[in-house]
């Protein structure tokens, strides 16, 4: 199946983690298992379709009445993981973002108040059920964020295209262990080198997070649908990772000009896609 479709791509990055299938308890992991072994299994653009036409009713049904049973499967150095969509879920924390996103007359035009209220109580009820529960993918709109390059090495990069831009792909994918590595390091150089700012909590937030999985998951960054907002040239010389490890390499070693200039290459790059959102 092509990735093209009449669909539109919301031009949003992922986090994801991938778990081995020791992970998880009976019977999740039952059914991971079966899962795992079909010939044919759904792809993020799949996801997003679904996601995609539940929108289409009237009233729109934002959330998921049911949670999804699908995931994304990968092999990790031989051993089968999973990353569990939890669609549901995360519907439920998109909602709670939106505020910040839109003025109020255009949200309560696309949701209004009486379907954000009631999918604002299902969501409360079901987390007092489970107050425990995590997504396995994390979503940003617009842009990645600088705390999750951290997370992962240059040499980690895969950049792939047949020629169109419906068949490009670019994605970081690392080993748990070296990302909960890169993290540490990356605070510790920022709590001794410079004030506590965004950056500082970005990360203790994603290492928190980060410690709920197995230690040897799979943790993958994905732009996404952004790979349809940048040129064929701009994906190719997009070393954003680099950059932030640059920076940081320049901190340690008390070099603040060079983490300037790393960081002025970042943040221009990323400055360039995020005005693309208020453009004609």
């Amino acid at each position: 199946m092509s990735v093209v479709s009449s669909v539109l791509i919301p031009y949003a990055s992922y986090l994801r983690v991938y778990e081995p299938l020791a992970a998880f308890r009976e019977p999740e992991r039952g059914h991971w298992t079966r899962y795992a072994q079909r010939s044919e299994l759904p792809t993020a653009q799949d996801e997003l379709r679904r996601s995609l036409a539940d929108l289409v009713p009237t009233p729109p049904v934002p959330v998921p009445v049911h949670e999804s049973g699908d995931a994304f499967v990968a092999l990790v150095d031989g051993v089968v993981c999973v990353c569990p969509w939890r669609t549901r879920m995360r519907g439920w924390l998109a909602m709670s973002e939106l505020g910040g996103l839109f003025p109020a007359t255009v949200l309560d035009a696309v949701l209004p108040p009486v379907v954000r209220g009631q999918a604002a109580a299902d969501h409360e009820r079901w987390a007092e059920r489970n107050p425990d529960a995590r997504p396995w993918i994390r979503t940003t709109v617009w842009h990645v964020p600088v705390r999750w390059f951290v997370l992962f090495d240059d040499a980690e990069r895969e950049y792939l295209t047949a020629g169109t831009v419906g068949d490009r792909l670019l994605r970081y994918r690392t080993p748990m262990v070296q990302a909960r590595r890169r993290l540490a390091r990356a605070l510790r150089t920022l709590r001794e080198t410079v004030d506590e700012g965004p950056l500082a909590e970005g990360l203790v937030e994603v290492g928190r997070w980060l410690e709920e999985f197995h230690p040897r998951a799979m943790v993958e960054l994905d732009y996404g649908g952004l790979v349809h907002a940048l040129s064929a040239e701009q994906l190719a010389a997009d070393r954003s990772a680099a950059d932030v490890a640059e920076g940081i390499a320049a901190l340690r070693s008390g070099d603040s000009d060079a983490a300037g200039v790393a960081y002025g290459r970042l943040a221009d790059r990323w400055r360039a896609v995020r005005d693309l959102q208020s453009s004609n």
